[in-house]
């Protein structure tokens, strides 16, 4: 950890009315500290060939959308000499005061790409930040009150030569009172890798540092997790495991993280179930990757894919199913005569992953089925136990393929029994499908297909049934592959799990899902309840939070606008958007201007409801949205607001009045409390 890691937070944006008074107003800002002459005039290219005049852009966009440079120029680290350039740029000298910021983008390498904070007296570096994989730029504030008054300079370092993310990103530098604010009354969240205190056993305290983390959806400390994995009820306990990398914010050899339940809502961390092979090979990226979990009585069994780097073990078979066990459900026990299945059958391509077992009723037996590919279709393929346990599986044949559309390989796939009709759910393309039908114990026919979530942030959801309540439940995990939208990396965690949904038919066949009851167990304190309104065309501010659950129950027959937009994480600067269409029943989410997440639009046409009333439920946390809808459609998105102020909820009506027949905001409180 850095200098900082004992000032949590540094100085927070709620103090920046009482710290002004203590900030040394006489410090001097380095010449160009935004660039905004064009060139680098006021700075120093110290080596390499990395940065020059060329480095300083007016550029706006790039392919996943805006730069979010402040006023016009900034330094984009590819533009002088390419992605492998290296070398270092450093500015003029200035005076620190107790707090600085500065906007960074660019690759992740905290050891090779850095934004630096070096003392002139010892060329000491005092500070750093690196970027998170993205090129839009992401404010960092620095708590430098224990060198305030001692001259600085900032260095932007690259010693990177990879082809990929092997640059940095720059622009605005600040020092004393604008660092926290554009004073427009907006103060800025503070973030970055120095404001992280280190790890202790308070999860409840530490989880609420951190300006950007959820309250009550799972993510890992530091580190980066995806995949929900082996989720079960078990002696009383609701386990979620994920895959993990505990060593940086991005994709690694991968782990199991570990938490348990007692109501799937309120988590308590558990050791790491499952850790990837020692090696000695470096660069290796074997690990433990997605699987599931079976129940034999007292013994909870893990049966998961064993992922081989081909690079770093030439000839090794890249993907077979292994086991662990465990009779404690914290200590597993990896199976000695592991794979249980050897890899995909013969003459079929290599992918083959992500096992998920489930107990088959139409022959009592345990079966898994398994994500593949035919080469051009995704498929998934079925095995049955033949020891009744984990360890020994016959292959029973090909469940089901695609017709291309859902993608050329199908991962994480789900097999369940729900109502009188069988699902089978899997991502493919980068999200989340589902098929209804029937199942005649080998063989899977498709009656209707759809998007298990229809916004931007869910992807290999999983699910276990409880028996203990006779609910059929999944969690998600809220992320993609082809988004660089991963904010949280600057304070060195990435990835979410959504909060645990019961699963249902819908009325025209399809998957639904609602939140489930537990949830209402994070209420922190009284509901503002505002009953009956007619909203109409000025908009009517009806709440206000972040960590925070807003129902609301339109009355359509009463209604005479064509439509109504609610507005959440709200203030003047952004929002998040969620419209609804009357004539088409077509439900938008916008996160354009919404924050550092992922910017788009996503839509979703509802089913008309029966008595007229459109119901959302709607979960605000922290930067996280989860959208339910009456008739079991989900919308959700990483949105991560850049303002301390964005908490603002809001309705307004188009072309007329909403009639809401009710409508709530409930401040919901942390998960680890």
């Amino acid at each position: 950890m850095s200098a900082a890691s004992n000032a949590v937070a540094g100085v927070l944006p709620d103090q920046a009315s009482t710290q002004s008074t203590k900030w040394n107003n006489k410090a001097k800002e380095p010449l160009n500290p935004g660039f905004e002459t064009g060139n680098l005039q006021g700075w120093q290219v110290v080596s390499g060939d990395a940065f020059g005049n060329k480095s300083v852009t007016d550029t706006a966009t790039y392919w996943d959308g805006p730069f979010h440079q402040d006023q016009k120029y900034f330094i984009w680290g590819i533009a002088q000499a390419g992605e492998a350039a290296v070398g270092e740029l450093k500015s003029g000298s200035f005076r620190a005061s107790s707090v600085m910021s500065f906007l960074v983008g660019g690759g992740y390498d905290p050891a090779k790409l850095y934004v630096g904070l070096v003392r002139d007296s010892d060329n000491q570096l005092l500070l750093k930040q690196t970027g998170t994989n993205d090129e839009a730029l992401i404010r960092i504030t620095w708590d430098t009150s224990k060198w305030a008054g001692q001259l600085v300079h900032v260095i932007i370092h690259d010693s990177s030569t990879a082809e990929s993310w092997g640059h940095i990103n720059f622009d605005d530098l600040r020092v004393g009172p604008n660092a926290l604010s554009n004073g427009d009354g907006l103060t800025f969240k503070v973030i970055g890798q120095a404001n992280q205190p280190a790890h202790n056993s308070n999860a409840c305290s530490l989880y609420a540092a951190d300006p950007l983390r959820p309250q009550y959806h799972y993510t890992p400390y530091q580190g980066w997790i995806n995949d929900p994995s082996g989720l079960v009820h078990w002696m009383g306990r609701h386990h979620l495991f994920s895959q993990f990398y505990p060593d940086a914010p991005v994709w690694g050899p991968m782990h199991w993280s570990h938490v348990v339940s007692t109501d799937a809502v309120h988590w308590r961390e558990q050791p790491v179930a499952l850790s990837p092979a020692s090696t000695n090979i470096p660069g290796d990226q074997s690990g433990r990757f997605t699987g599931s979990a079976m129940v034999r009585g007292d013994e909870l069994d893990l049966v998961f894919t064993d992922s081989t780097d081909a690079n770093a073990h030439p000839g090794a078979i890249s993907q077979t199913v292994a086991a662990a066990s465990s009779t404690d459900g914290v200590n597993f026990t990896l199976y000695q005569h592991n794979p249980v299945i050897p890899g995909p059958e013969p003459g079929a391509p290599s992918d083959f992953r992500d096992p998920k077992v489930f107990y088959d009723k139409t022959d009592n037996s345990w079966k898994l089925v398994i994500g593949a590919t035919n080469g051009t279709e995704g498929q998934v393929q079925l095995y049955r136990s033949t020891d009744g346990g984990p360890y020994s599986w016959s292959y029973v044949g090909v469940l089901h393929t695609g017709d291309g559309t859902t993608g050329p390989m199908w991962e994480c796939p789900n097999l369940l029994p729900l109502g009188d009709k069988w699902v089978l759910f899997y991502g493919g393309n980068s999200v989340g499908w589902y098929e209804t039908g029937t199942y005649n114990g080998s063989v899977f026919t498709s009656e209707k297909r759809g998007l298990i979530d229809t916004g931007p942030a869910s992807y290999a959801m999983q699910w276990y049934h409880d028996d203990e309540s006779g609910r059929d439940l999944a969690i998600s995990w809220m992320g993609n592959w082809p988004t660089s939208k991963w904010p949280t990396r600057v304070n060195g965690w990435t990835g979410q799990q959504s909060v645990t949904r019961e699963l249902f038919l819908r009325e025209d066949g399809g998957l639904g899902s609602r939140p489930i009851a537990e949830l209402d167990s994070l209420a922190s304190g009284p509901a503002n309840n505002l009953g009956r309104l007619q909203v109409g065309e000025h908009t009517r501010r009806i709440g206000d939070g972040n960590t925070a659950r807003v129902k609301l129950s339109v009355n359509l027959a009463e209604t005479t606008a064509s439509g109504f937009t609610l507005a959440v994480f709200e203030s003047r600067a952004e929002s998040t958007l969620l419209s609804y269409d009357v004539g088409s029943r077509t439900l938008t989410l916008d996160t354009v201007n919404g924050g550092y997440g992922q910017a788009g639009k996503w839509e979703a046409v509802l089913a008309k409801p029966h008595d007229e009333k459109l119901r959302l439920d709607i979960f605000l946390d922290r930067g996280i949205l989860e959208v339910f809808a009456g008739d079991g459609t989900i919308m959700s998105a990483t949105v991560w607001p850049r303002y301390e102020q964005s908490t603002g909820i809001s309705l307004v009506g188009r072309n007329g009045t909403v009639a809401v027949g009710a409508a709530s905001v409930i401040p919901l409180g942390s998960s680890w409390c």
